[in-house]
């Protein structure tokens, strides 16, 4: 009897053209040359910055930064660690507000672009077209000088406390200047914010389920107020946090390291099994397991490796340190940031003491020696370096933005606006309740393209000596000549704040996105 031929022998690919191999091969031999080009350039940075005998270093990270920073939550830092955290501060108090402004401000714009009145719609395209085509930084610099160029100088004669003040050492407003209880009574918002939108996803579902106005946004407004108000004279039964936070303070002085050590390694493990073994399981069907493609087999590897890494990580003498730091066990550079001390510091602000939380104060010139200056303990002074980078890619943001919501509502179908009018709904209304809910949709993604170019374009602060963590830096680099050490430190930060800042846009934009059945 005659054995037929093995014929899989026969047709199987040889390995050098197998196109998952190759696949695997080149995506492999490209990560493994980025890392060695990545390493080939530290060590030769590294080895140049020798030969000059300036080694690369962080040291400057716990050593004295030895001068005073024009603004910040400590004008006197005792590290360059805290002088940059400083910097971050001031960054992110341009970033947020501005954000915050330039959404309001593109938004009535970009709908004034589109308004009956000529009038309306002349100003709000003048404004769009002056500031986008002027460069961001004559901007700045521009604001700069108008401030201290104009305004006129503080006298002794002005001592004393007055609703506003305008001079070229910036501009001082009336404030809410918190007091002891402000902790408890923060508490107390949080808590009435997440009241208000749940009170909010009710009456929603309550309209759709029953079909008539249930008035959601006005409801959760009123419970925001029940918290607003009652917390004023509540608040202090938010003190009972401070217990809370005395015993998480022990725990972390007590937790041994080895023990966490062991128990984050293992979660790590762990966590990255559960992680394959839900995936497989989605994979499965009636019929079997589904072919893994060249992705699934990517994302699995990748889970493992991380998994592993993140084990040998904790278990290692570089876990052990990093653990003791964050614990408060050890300072890093000079800097106590570890969770005991966070936990002291935040059971010591939550007591049980009553009175106001906040109270209104205006802001008030003072004469300590010749020269007159704002006080720091009432009301609120900007400076003008703040002043003119906030007011740079404020209005300069804005005009993108406006251009963005114009783009979003011209692309909402005119047909929905006419059948919102043709059932009774004014000219508002349609507007509000069907033309802007659609155009969102449209508008966020180049919405948060916008966002991070403000966040990026504060570092332009530098040219009107505004102390955010790219002045800082500079100064930091000039002094102990790290200028490597901080260019990695600012590329880090700005790409959390970008990676932070997508994210919360992408989910909104999950969020809003149409589900199609």
């Amino acid at each position: 009897m005659v054995t037929p031929p093995d014929r899989s022998s026969q047709t199987r690919v040889p390995i050098w053209r197998n196109v998952v191999v190759i696949k695997w091969a080149t995506q492999i031999g490209i990560l493994v040359g980025l890392l060695w080009l990545g390493y080939v350039v530290i060590t030769q940075a590294t080895s140049n910055l020798r030969a000059t005998g300036i080694p690369f270093s962080w040291d400057f990270l716990g050593e004295p930064l030895g001068v005073k920073l024009g603004e910040g939550f400590n004008t006197d830092p005792e590290s360059g660690l805290e002088a940059l955290a400083v910097g971050m501060v001031n960054m992110l108090r341009v970033t947020w507000s501005g954000v915050i402004a330039a959404t309001i401000l593109g938004t009535v714009i970009g709908i004034s672009r589109l308004s009956s009145n000529w009038i309306v719609s002349r100003i709000a395209n003048a404004y769009i077209e002056f500031f986008r085509n002027i460069p961001l930084l004559v901007q700045i610099l521009f604001w700069q000088a108008l401030i201290v160029g104009l305004l006129p100088d503080l006298t002794p004669e002005m001592e004393g406390p007055r609703w506003l003040f305008a001079s070229p050492k910036g501009i001082a407003m009336p404030w809410l200047t918190p007091l002891a209880g402000r902790w408890q009574y923060t508490v107390v918002l949080i808590l009435g914010v997440v009241a208000a939108r749940w009170v909010y996803r009710r009456r929603i579902a309550l309209q759709e389920r029953e079909g008539h106005d249930t008035h959601a946004f006005a409801w959760s407004i009123a419970t925001f107020a029940v918290f607003l108000v009652g917390g004023w004279f509540a608040h202090p039964a938010a003190g009972v946090l401070g217990w809370l936070f005395t015993a998480l303070a022990w725990v972390a002085a007590v937790v041994p390291v080895i023990g966490l050590q062991l128990v984050l390694a293992a979660l790590a493990v762990v966590l990255a099994a559960l992680y394959i073994v839900r995936y497989l399981r989605r994979l499965r069907s009636p019929a079997g397991m589904a072919k893994l493609s060249d992705d699934d087999y990517f994302r699995l590897a990748v889970a493992a490796l991380v998994g592993v890494g993140v084990m040998l990580f904790f278990v290692s003498g570089a876990g052990q340190a990093t653990l003791s730091s964050v614990l408060g066990r050890t300072l890093w550079y000079q800097m106590n940031w570890g969770f005991e001390p966070l936990f002291d510091f935040l059971a010591s602000r939550f007591d049980f003491a009553g009175g106001a939380p906040l109270r209104f104060t205006l802001p008030e010139v003072v004469v300590p020696t010749r020269f007159p200056q704002y006080s720091h303990e009432v009301g609120k002074a900007l400076t003008p370096g703040f002043m003119a980078v906030w007011m740079g890619v404020t209005l300069y943001t804005a005009a993108f933005i406006a251009e963005i919501v114009r783009a979003g509502i011209m692309a909402v179908p005119r047909g929905q606006g006419e059948a919102a009018a043709a059932v009774g709904l004014r000219r508002g209304q349609v507007l509000r309740l069907v033309v802007l809910p659609q155009a969102f949709r449209i508008i966020l993604p180049p919405l948060g393209s916008q966002y991070l170019n403000l966040a990026k374009n504060t570092s332009l602060g530098i040219a009107v000596a505004y102390a955010d963590i790219v002045q800082v830096g500079q100064t930091i680099f000039n002094q102990e000549g790290q200028a490597l050490a901080v260019f990695i430190f600012w590329m880090g930060f700005y790409s959390l704040v970008s990676l932070i800042l997508s994210g919360i846009v992408n989910y909104y934009n999950r969020k809003m996105a149409l589900v199609e059945r």
